[in-house]
């Protein structure tokens, strides 16, 4: 039969059943339709789970025929043939200590160092060896050095990706091959937007683990041409790209608006690593998306027994970060109670400190656990583990007891000792945005016509620092700022530029709506001026204005 008609009908037929039969029906074959036929197997046969049938294809005779002819007459095969039916038999699960499979391999090593295999062949090698465990690392490095010869810009799309997956088996020789990396990352731009759903994730996923920071051209690309393949991802595949948006943090609008129409009605068909990669997506991102964050607390609803603790953290930590309650938030935080209470011990200290932690920031208490927080053994917990009692720890562990005494008066449990305590909080996701605040300064100075009538950057006994302070006394006059006597009011004055906000919205991150809350609790009248309000204000004077009405909304008078 011509080669053409025998691949033709050979792709018509679904089960391996059907081509025993057909390859029954043929006089003779050439050794590519032989290992084109086991590829056909291979591909109907094994799926995500493995291998469907292993015992009616090994006990077949013709497969049991088309073995022996490959494992005798190895030295006889064409080099596609050979690494055709390497790639086949590998993936059908033979043996890999058997002599079937050393000879094939030691036949194809042979040609290796004879320089015969042609890119092509090179990369059928590498794919088959992907697929072998044990160590295969020496024979990779070799099919690499040969790569590094050949002319990468007429490899296929196919070839490139098994490069890609070779070098990055190879990760620790990453210098050795950058040469090759960087010559790859240059045509691989060229074909981008030519890449399937499953090559993408993959070239995304080696530029991580090969550290290719310098990429920046090809990553933009890739990340570009992932928009259009979000509902065709596999669970893998998504959590590969989202992975590489967070490594290289590059960010798209249209990236998240397309998992705001994909990802909602695919989460409870999703893996709880995919549902929690998401999250962890959208909460460094600082994307607040209510479609995802609605569909998530439903799926943990009903499903949380399926999460491990760490993706119980990635799932739930963003509601806090993002300071967000979805509808259904009763019946949520209802559910990681019962969690906590089964499972609180398989928690890894730090892990339940932020989980602990993101809940009071949409002030949601964990009465319950926090005695168990304060402990001295949980203490000790978290000092024994990486990163231990850092200033970033122990800033969560103080705002949980602020907010137990602020919040929870009702909480008589232990005390959080003063030795845990830090003297002020450490706030990296809502820092102060120096220009913004400079601005509102030259404002005020316009409008109060002196300095020493309010203060900046004022560190307060309660751990938090203020942005601008302003006091005034019983009638409402302005006090100079370094007066203590007399002082019947405060005004804290909250400069919140795009960093406190949620991106591409008005909504306020969790750490800084908890500070303003607790800065109310404490006394102070908080006056916030958010960036959206005064970024249109280019002069001192409508600054002054603005200023004036915002802050004193009545009247206001200088006390000299």
């Amino acid at each position: 039969m011509d080669e053409q008609v025998f691949f033709s009908k050979l792709k018509g037929l679904d089960t391996s059943k059907e081509i025993f039969e057909f390859l029954s029906s043929l006089e003779i074959m050439s050794d590519i339709m032989a290992s084109a036929a086991l590829q056909r197997i291979s591909e109907v046969e094994v799926d995500g789970s493995g291998l469907k049938d292993s015992e009616g294809i090994s006990d077949n005779e013709i497969f049991r025929a088309l073995c022996f002819q490959f494992e005798y007459e190895s030295s006889k095969l064409s080099n596609t043939g050979l690494l055709s039916a390497l790639q086949a038999l590998i993936k059908l699960r033979v043996d890999p200590r058997g002599s079937l499979i050393t000879n094939l391999l030691s036949e194809s090593q042979e040609r290796l160092k004879k320089g015969q295999l042609t890119t092509k062949n090179l990369c059928d090698f590498g794919e088959a060896l992907l697929e072998l465990e044990g160590p295969t690392c020496v024979i990779l490095k070799q099919i690499l050095s040969h790569v590094q010869e050949k002319d990468i810009a007429k490899c296929s799309p196919s070839e490139m990706v098994t490069v890609y997956r070779m070098l990055q088996r190879s990760v620790g020789e990453g210098e050795q091959y950058q040469g090759l990396l960087n010559r790859m990352n240059n045509v691989t731009l060229t074909i981008a937007s030519q890449l399937s759903p499953s090559f993408l994730s993959i070239v995304l996923n080696s530029l991580v683990v090969l550290r290719q920071t310098q990429a920046v051209s090809l990553v933009i690309a890739l990340c570009k041409h992932s928009v259009k393949h979000v509902p065709y991802f596999t669970d893998d595949e998504l959590v590969h790209v989202l992975e590489a948006f967070l490594y290289f943090g590059h960010r798209l609008q249209i990236f998240t608006e397309a998992l705001e129409t994909h990802v909602p009605n695919s989460l409870f068909a999703m893996h709880p690593e995919t549902v929690s990669t998401v999250m962890k997506y959208c909460c460094q991102k600082k994307i607040l998306s209510k479609p995802i964050f609605n569909a998530v607390a439903e799926v943990f609803i009903s499903s949380a027994d399926g999460f491990t603790t760490e993706q119980i953290a990635e799932c739930l930590v963003p509601f806090g970060t993002l300071n967000y309650l979805p509808p259904s938030s009763p019946l949520l935080f209802g559910k990681l109670e019962s969690v906590l209470r089964t499972r609180f011990g398989q928690f890894r200290p730090h892990t339940l400190l932020n989980l602990l932690h993101s809940c009071v920031l949409v002030q949601r208490y964990p009465v319950n656990f926090l005695a168990k927080i304060f402990s001295p053994y949980f203490l000790q917990q978290l000092q024994a583990q990486p990163p231990g009692l850092d200033r970033f720890v122990t800033s969560q562990l103080t705002q949980l007891f602020l907010t137990a005494t602020l919040e929870c008066p009702f909480y008589e449990g232990p005390k959080l000792l003063p030795k845990y305590q830090v003297k002020a909080f450490l706030m990296p996701g809502s820092s102060l945005d120096v220009h913004l605040l400079n601005r509102v300064k030259t404002g005020l100075l316009y409008l109060l016509k002196k300095r020493i009538y309010f203060a900046s950057e004022v560190s307060t006994p309660y751990f938090y620092t203020v942005d601008i302070e302003i006091k005034l006394d019983e009638e409402g006059f302005i006090l100079p700022a370094a007066q203590r006597e007399e002082v019947h009011r405060r005004l804290a004055l909250c400069v919140d530029g795009q960093n406190r906000f949620c991106i591409n919205s008005h909504h306020l991150l969790g750490e800084e709506a908890i500070k303003q809350r607790h800065l109310k609790l404490l006394g102070y009248e908080v006056v916030q001026i958010p960036f959206f309000e005064i970024e249109s204000l280019n002069n001192c004077r409508r600054m002054a204005a603005y200023l004036r009405k915002k802050i004193f909304p009545h009247a206001y008078g200088l006390r000299c």
